[in-house]
């Protein structure tokens, strides 16, 4: 699963939307934190509540009226990579999660981080992120028991941000868990879906695209900002990963 998030906005116990029907160019999300709405999109309609995320594809009418007095995160994204198989129909309309006590935790640090630096949106990027993998992983009962946090991989997860752009080994990070490399990766996929390594590729390769975006630094410059040993290790994961090289996705996004 590969998105970039574009905007999100915290409203707080809104009384009413102030327009009924609205259209988007890109993929919006309703995520609900406390009260209720109705919503019809295409041939959908229903309520939704906290545990709730509304999801509505470009270019179709969101028409929604509120219910009771709504606090919901406003997420606008786009996909680099859509998570759909060919032969199945995209997502739409109500993605209802289970595990609420950490849909919660995703909306306290969505609350959290407020700015648009490259930092702050690195993160909600992750928030958004894990909270669509949740549906993801509850929908196609991929794990099990799904509702216990794991706390020490919780920490590998911090840890592994926290060091995202240096050099350093999954081995190291095992070590200082406590745990073989293969325990690591068995319990950090449990966890999140995906391995500590796509995690953290996730994290440099977010940051390879601001850089790609926004400035005008050589390739190599860029691959050690992003923690790769050079450009030519870069281009090679970035173009598996977005499916073009570095200099057509930097010549399509440039501002």
């Amino acid at each position: 699963m590969e998105l970039k998030l574009l905007s999100h906005v915290y409203w707080l116990r809104k009384k009413q939307f102030m327009l009924l029907s609205d259209t988007y160019p890109c993929w919006t999300l309703f995520a609900v934190e406390a009260g209720q709405f109705s919503y019809n999109i295409g041939e959908e309609r229903g309520s939704a509540e906290f545990g709730d995320l509304v999801l509505c594809p470009p270019h179709i009418a969101f028409q929604r009226q509120t219910l009771e007095p709504l606090t919901f995160h406003f997420l606008q994204f786009v996909w680099l990579k859509e998570p759909f198989a060919s032969d199945e129909p995209p997502w739409s309309g109500k993605l209802s999660v289970n595990d609420k006590d950490r849909l919660l935790s995703d909306y306290q640090y969505l609350r959290r981080f407020t700015g648009w630096d490259e930092g702050s949106t690195l993160h909600k990027q992750h928030m958004l992120n894990d909270m669509l993998r949740l549906v993801m992983l509850e929908q196609g009962e991929q794990v099990t028991n799904i509702g216990h946090r794991d706390a020490l991989m919780d920490e590998a997860k911090k840890r592994l941000s926290e060091r995202a752009y240096e050099s350093f080994s999954m081995q190291e990070l095992a070590e200082q868990l406590d745990l073989t490399p293969v325990q690591l990766t068995r319990r950090f996929r449990k966890a999140f879906g995906e391995t500590p390594s796509e995690a953290l590729n996730e994290i440099r390769l977010t940051r390879a695209r601001h850089l790609l975006e926004g400035s005008t630094l050589k390739l190599d410059e860029i691959a050690a900002q992003c923690g790769y040993e050079n450009g030519f290790y870069l281009s090679r994961v970035f173009t598996k990963k977005t499916g073009m090289a570095p200099s057509i996705y930097r010549s399509l996004h440039r501002v």
